[in-house]
């Protein structure tokens, strides 16, 4: 049989086969043969991450892989859900307001804001052969593939740390096909009922040439965080009517009312396929994506102020954020005379936020003595469009043969614009005739950031068992900001930024990455692995408006001009792995050992003005770690499955002056000082241990099955920020958090019962700020440092249908 026949056999089985693997290869076995003959193997997932469809045990790099069944069973929604059944990642799941910190194999210095990020270059994600910028929804996936450590040598997008890829199921020209699904719960500590409901139709318009396939979804989570101290009229309300203690009755009403269950999520997502192929030598697929997501509160409290709980936010406002999303690309696959395949992507991505927050605690920890007019307080704006354009061109050989290659080109282009303004309602410093829209603080930036790429890879099969493969990449990437910022309440300046004159600078590097990889199959089922591999992160414009030149004195919120830009940083990876399948299949097994070494670190620091978020570079780290993973069949009813990682990631050489905290902690006559971060400290944000345990028994029932699950997941204690107790910052407690679930499901429907977080466990998953933010300022109790919490438990019931 020819490669591109086994390679069409594999594709078309990876559409048919769903899995009940956790994140680990449901069986290691190598791709199903391309006639009808019956296989054993029908259990297998194909991963097609190494460009190639091929089984995770004929894989030579450290791939895991959740199928469709899983996806389901375990609910995953998005990426915050990967986290628990994927070894080597840790992510903080910080609420709707954005996707939560994403953290492959330890690799971030920075610490965790309460919002979390919306868009991380250390890592590539996917949408089949589209790059993403934005966290859609899981919807008619066919399974999510995580490729950890550098891939920069198969893919166009950076992957200093590895790979996420959802793979979509694509339009079926032979059959319709329809499913529709609703899921409703009720979640501890909220007042409302959560529901999803969504669905999918695949027409084949074309019976063999065109088809359309369409999945659409709504997602309401209801929020469990009050906001019991909203101001009533902001200027004139007394914040605090019971100086620190926590106000009630006749000093509460008159000032405050509380928001209830502000952390909710409202979220429409949907995504159109249109398929036009002449046969399976030449493919054109156009997707339309859009999705929006909208809520009013942050998933997090403050730790006490004013006598606020576990699920209360001591915020002055609420803090609404809408956030929304556009994808249009072009994806065509063509043959080329049975020498290549040919994938050409084009892709477009617009994403625009909106948000308001409480300012408050900003202006009074820069203590420019606004706090002594009584009923100060204060709340921010912000608007971000991004613009992104990339195109990714890759050739991979069909000829057969001991040599196999791919080449690729990557280009990408981002503009981003933000805009952000900070309000003073009802201050007395404020001249309403000349600024009615009470304005302290306004600015602007405007960035582009191009990159370009080619890379490559060759394997030489030595033996059917044995293979070498190289991979290089090289980069080019240029950064250019602009943009101004204007303090109209102290300096009669501006009201507008875009009325000064801009300023800004511009930055860019090139290089190259590498790989080598080897690996051996004693038997088919029994492989070893090795890699020696380098990843890069490119730099970029930092969003804080550039200072003036010359700088006035007093108050400056800015950058200086070696404060807007920041640079790439770089990895250097060796792992070895091992993949075995014993007795007859039941029992499979993978284990990964690796070490990185970090350069040129991206570290959150801040402006020496203002003392306002910037990313900086500077020092060496170290991550080691072992990632493992099993499953075993004791009976066919019965599987067991589970995964552990463990991950030891500190700096090796200081980075100066990177950390700012107050000079004296909680006194607010003392300004900000600046702490180095020291060789051995421990990086922020990732589990040393973490795992996963489960059990699934299955036993026919009527036309279907009956099917319960209880699975046990453990994220081990993280650390907030570099330095964390010498700056202030926290430790944070590992959790195991239990969830289970019992489903009967046929051909055509199935419904299912529901529980996570079954014991309801507290746990803080990180902290904004630190703790020498904490304290009372003339006065007023700063409400700065925050707490990010796990969401409770869900109680919940699903059903689908499909035809």
């Amino acid at each position: 049989m020819t490669y591109r026949a086994k390679l069409r056999a594999g594709l078309l089985s990876a559409t048919m086969i769903t899995s009940t693997v956790l994140a680990m290869p449901a069986v290691a076995q190598e791709a199903p043969a391309a006639s009808g003959a019956a296989s054993d193997e029908g259990d297998a997932i194909i991963v097609t991450g190494t460009r190639r469809a091929t089984t995770i045990m004929d894989t030579p790099i450290n791939i895991s892989a959740i199928g469709a069944d899983q996806i389901a069973r375990q609910r995953i929604n998005d990426v915050r859900g990967l986290a628990d059944f994927t070894p080597g990642l840790t992510i903080s799941d910080t609420g709707p307001r954005g996707t939560g910190t994403i953290v492959m194999r330890g690799l971030n210095a920075s610490d965790t804001q309460p919002d979390g990020a919306s868009y991380d270059n250390a890592m590539g994600i996917y949408l089949g052969e589209v790059p993403l910028y934005y966290d859609f929804k899981l919807l008619d996936i066919q399974r999510v593939e995580t490729l950890l450590g550098p891939q920069g040598t198969l893919y166009g997008l950076g992957t200093m740390a590895g790979a996420i890829r959802y793979i979509p199921n694509r339009p079926n020209t032979e059959e319709w096909e329809g499913e529709a699904h609703g899921r409703t719960y009720v979640k501890s500590h909220a007042s409302k009922l959560g529901y999803q409901v969504d669905g999918m139709i695949n027409i084949p318009i074309v019976k063999d040439h065109i088809a359309f396939r369409s999945s659409t979804g709504y997602y309401y989570d209801p929020g469990f965080i009050d906001y019991p101290f909203l101001l009533n009229e902001p200027g004139v309300s007394d914040p605090q009517p019971n100086g620190t203690a926590r106000p009630t009755g006749a000093a509460y009403d008159p000032n405050l009312h509380k928001g209830k269950d502000l952390n909710f999520e409202k979220t429409f997502t949907t995504r159109n396929q249109l398929l036009f192929q002449t046969d399976d030598d030449f493919k054109v697929i156009f997707t339309y994506a859009f999705q929006r997501t909208k809520t009013e509160g942050s998933q997090a409290n403050n730790a006490g102020v004013l006598g606020s709980g576990k699920y209360e936010s001591a915020a002055r406002y609420a803090e609404p954020m809408n956030r929304r999303a556009h994808l249009l690309s072009m994806e065509i696959n063509a043959n080329v005379f049975d020498i290549a395949d040919l994938v050409w992507t084009s892709a477009y991505t617009n994403v625009k936020s909106k948000s308001r927050a409480d300012n408050t605690d900003l202006l009074l920890d820069l203590d420019y003595d606004y706090e002594l007019f009584p009923a100060f307080s204060s709340w921010n704006e912000s608007y971000s469009r991004r613009q992104q354009v990339n195109q990714e061109v890759r050739l991979v050989s069909t000829h057969g043969g001991p040599f196999n290659w791919v080449l690729g080109g990557f280009y990408n282009e981002q503009k981003l614009q933000r805009d952000y303004a900070e309000h003073v309602p009802g201050h007395p410093w404020v001249n309403l005739a000349k600024n009615p829209d009470e304005l302290e603080y306004v600015s602007y930036t405007r960035s582009t950031v191009k990159e370009q790429a080619i890379f490559g890879e060759g394997t030489f099969h030595v033996t059917p068992e044995w293979q070498v493969t190289g991979g290089a990449r090289y980069f080019k990437y240029s950064s250019e900001i602009s943009g101004a910022q204007t303090l109209p309440l102290l300096r009669n300046q501006p009201l507008s930024p875009y009325d000064k004159t801009p300023s800004g600078g511009k930055a860019g590097q090139d290089g190259w990455v590498w790989k080598f990889n080897s690996s051996y199959n004693f038997t088919r089922d029994l492989m070893v692995y090795a890699t020696y591999s380098k990843g890069y992160r490119i730099g970029g414009p930092n969003t804080v408006a550039p200072c003036d030149n010359p700088l006035p004195p007093g108050q400056n919120i800015c950058a200086l001009p070696d404060e807007l830009q920041y640079g790439p940083d770089s990895t250097k990876t060796i792992e070895v792995g091992f993949r075995a399948q014993l007795f007859d299949r039941k029992v499979t097994f993978n284990i990964d050992a690796y070490s990185t070494k970090w350069t040129g670190l991206q570290v959150a620091s801040a402006t020496v003005n203002g003392a306002t978020g910037i990313i900086v570079n500077g020092g060496r780290a170290l991550s080691k770690g072992i990632e493992t993973s099993f499953q075993i069949k004791p009976v066919p009813a019965l599987t067991i499955q589970g995964n552990y990682a463990y991950n030891d990631a500190h700096l090796t050489e200081d980075i100066p002056g990177v950390l700012t905290i107050r000079e004296v902690p909680n006194d607010y006559s003392f300004r900000f000082v600046q702490l180095d971060a020291l060789s051995g400290d421990r990086l922020p944000n990732s589990a040393k241990n973490s795992g996963s345990l489960g059990a699934t028994y299955t036993v026919p029932m009527g036309n279907g099955e009956l099917s319960a699950n209880w699975t046990a997941t453990y994220r081990g204690s993280i650390v907030s920020r570099l330095g964390w107790d010498r700056a202030y910052g926290d430790k944070l407690s590992g959790y195991v958090l239990h969830r289970a679930s019992l489903s009967y499901d046929t051909d055509k429907f199935g419904v299912s019962v529901f529980a996570n977080n079954i014991f309801d466990k507290y746990a803080v998953v990180s902290v904004g700020n630190d703790r020498s933010r904490i304290g009372v300022n003339d006065g007023v109790a700063v409400r700065y440092y925050s707490q990010t919490v796990l969401t409770p438990r869900v109680v919940g019931v699903e059903a689908h249908i499909k035809y």
